[in-house]
Order: structure tokens, then sequence, then C-alpha cells
């Protein structure tokens, strides 16, 4: 079960790492990708990114909530509870928002925008620390 839920960890770690680092600041940087077209697809990418999360989470959790206490439980509760509150709370307010930008009447810049992106980092926090504990009980 160790095994299975450092491997989950650890492409969950990657997957937040690629997307939300690296591809959503690049995606607006890309020739003829206008505001509009690039919320598009973030709500794609993002609406994807968080069933495989759910998924990876509850691997995650099943693992070692099932085996020996572990130390790492904690920090994956932690991540966990993270994406439910990204997903529940935080994207819901920046997908009232990016309707208003692609019905066209614009918004201003977003404090949730800052939340969320404040919650990924915990999340890697989270993650690399359940990940660390997880690989010192192999």
């Amino acid at each position: 079960m160790t095994a299975t839920a450092t491997a989950a960890v650890f492409v969950w770690l990657g997957m937040v790492l690629a997307i939300s680092f690296l591809e959503t600041p690049l995606r607006f940087k890309a020739p003829g990708v206008d505001l509009s077209t690039g919320l598009a697809i973030g709500r794609l990418v993002f609406r994807g990114l968080n069933v495989v999360e759910l998924v990876l989470a509850t691997t995650i959790l099943v693992c070692v909530f099932t085996g020996a206490p572990h130390r790492a439980a904690l920090a994956a509760l932690t991540a966990a509870t993270i994406l439910l509150v990204q997903m529940c709370v935080i994207r819901p307010l920046l997908g009232r928002r990016s309707d208003r930008i692609l019905a066209g009447s614009g918004a201003s810049r977003s404090t949730s925008h800052h939340a969320y992106v404040a919650l990924e980092v915990g999340k890697v926090f989270a993650l690399l620390t359940t990940g660390v504990l997880l690989l010192g009980a192999a």
C-alpha cells in the first residue's frame, strides 16, 4: 500500500507542478491566444485535472488510512482538504468571474485567483511532505 500511495503522490505532485505552474502561465503568452480562449481552455484543463486529483487523493487516503498508522496521513489529508476547498469554494468563484469575462462584460482583478494560487502552493508542500514521509517508510 505504501508504494501505491507514494506513486500516486508523486504523479499528483507532477501534474500540479506541470499544469498550475508551467502550462497555465505559458498558455496566456502563446501567440493568438486571447483572454477568452485562454479562460475557456483553462476551464477544461482544470476540470480534467481536478477529476484526476480526486482519484489520486482517494487512492492515497485509502492507502494511508487502511494500512498501518502512518505519519503521512495528516499531510495527505491536508492536500485532499486543500483540493476540496479549491473545487468547492474557489473554482465556483473563478467560474462566475470567467463567465462574466467570456460574456464580454469584463471583470476586475480577482482575489479568488490569488487564493487559488496560494492553495496550490500549500498543496505542493503537503504533497511533497506526504511523499517524503512515505519514502521514509519504504
